[in-house]
């Protein structure tokens, strides 16, 4: 689905991604890891096409649809969660004849049936879940999550996850960035840990590793000289 071949990066001489290679298989969960500051956002915004890569290369299946959800959404205030999946439908050129079925579906999807509520009037968690929504619209293949648990609360990651899972298994093929290592041991298939733009390591949950992910992490991060 996704191959990343030593990507790199750099911002007035600091090298924020350091020739990094990984791939992402059809239909899995893969998790993308590392501290803040270690080349995550950087590498999902040159997969994204947002920002040049200074070197490497990225293949992804011809005429892919990728849906991307960031790690801070902002959406207008003024704008119901209706209205701003109308926006994204209609940038994204979705037939007229089905936007507003498609739409409904997507909110209900996240549980945001209620969808004459303003977005000033969204919590932290709501925002999440119309991000999520707005990433789904025209059913990509391929699914890019920055934080898609952050500040929420027990209750709202564990349904954030359950709606992950579903999503898996209608055939979905998922990239998570996340430092809440309990919710990617939950849900994700396998993974790399990176810092300082360079892979430390993988981790495999079908390897039914006598230690947690969280002690795996830890182990490899520190284990690495700043």
């Amino acid at each position: 689905m996704l191959e990343c071949i030593g990507l790199k990066k750099s911002y007035n001489e600091k090298i924020v991604v350091n020739d990094l290679s990984f791939s992402v298989n059809k239909g899995e969960v893969f998790a993308f890891l590392g501290s803040n500051g270690a080349g995550k956002t950087t590498t999902i915004k040159m997969i994204l096409g947002l920002i040049k890569k200074d070197g490497g290369k990225i293949i992804t299946d011809e005429n892919i649809h990728i849906g991307y959800s960031p790690e801070t959404p902002y959406f207008p205030p003024f704008l119901t969660g209706y209205e701003v999946l109308d926006y994204y439908a209609q940038i994204q050129k979705i037939p007229k004849s089905n936007r507003s079925s498609e739409i409904l579906r997507l909110l209900d999807t996240v549980g945001l049936e209620n969808n004459k509520t303003r977005v000033r009037n969204y919590s932290k968690g709501m925002l999440q879940r119309l991000a999520l929504a707005q990433s789904l619209l025209g059913d990509p293949e391929l699914l890019i999550l920055d934080e898609p648990t952050a500040g929420l609360d027990a209750l709202g990651r564990l349904e954030i996850i359950q709606l992950i899972g579903k999503l898996k298994s209608t055939g979905k093929t998922i990239i998570i960035n996340s430092h809440i290592l309990n919710d990617i041991e939950r849900i994700c298939d396998r993974g790399i840990i990176i810092k300082n733009g360079v892979q430390l390591g993988e981790w495999h949950k079908s390897d039914n590793n006598e230690k947690s992910l969280e002690e795996i992490f830890i182990e490899l991060v520190r284990g690495i000289k700043e």
